[in-house]
């Protein structure tokens, strides 16, 4: 017997929950900077754009928003400022769900590099403007280069070790709702 959706999506979004939680996690312990102080990728961004581009119905926008200001504020960057870009970005995919639904897997992957270009732009922008320190120019390269490059292994494990795929057009509605 099949569970109901509320139960589903009650399970689905305790998934992300948690594995938002074992990122925090992994990022606060004290292991050094990596090989050469090279930034690693921004696994939340990834993990948050992954799941609204396959299932927008299980990453809310108010959910997105608390774990990612709760983010900022545990690695030390500008309060909401980041939560608030990634929050336009999910959006920004959650609104394109239904277009993404039958294309292959490299033009996603290019529309994430985009829209993750974007996002590091308007963040850089923004701290030009507000006259913030900033990371040098080839750090954030570098981090986004390693964001873009860990996508699709953020994909992978949560298409094949969890089993997030893509809702079928008979699956949901016009609108993007269960039915």
């Amino acid at each position: 017997m099949a569970e109901p959706p509320s139960i589903r999506l009650l399970m689905w979004r305790t998934v992300f929950v948690a594995l938002t939680l074992l990122v925090f996690f992994i990022r606060l312990l004290p292991l050094g900077e990596g090989a050469g102080g090279v930034p690693g990728p921004d696994v939340l961004v990834v993990l948050a754009l992954a799941w609204a581009i396959r299932r927008p119905d299980y990453v809310p926008v108010l959910l997105v928003a608390l774990l990612m200001l709760l983010a900022d504020f545990l690695f030390m960057r500008p309060p909401g400022l980041w939560a608030a870009i990634t929050v336009l970005g999910v959006e920004f995919l959650r609104n394109r769900e239904q277009g993404f639904r039958d294309l292959p897997f490299l033009v996603e992957w290019g529309m994430i590099a985009i829209l993750l270009l974007a996002m590091t732009l308007a963040n850089a922008v923004v701290l030009l403007v507000l006259m913030v320190d900033q990371p040098t120019l080839g750090l954030t390269l570098l981090k986004l280069i390693a964001t873009i490059m860990a996508y699709p292994l953020v994909v992978a494990l949560t298409v094949f070790a969890l089993g997030l795929r893509r809702a079928a057009p008979g699956e949901v509605d016009d609108m993007g709702h269960r039915l």
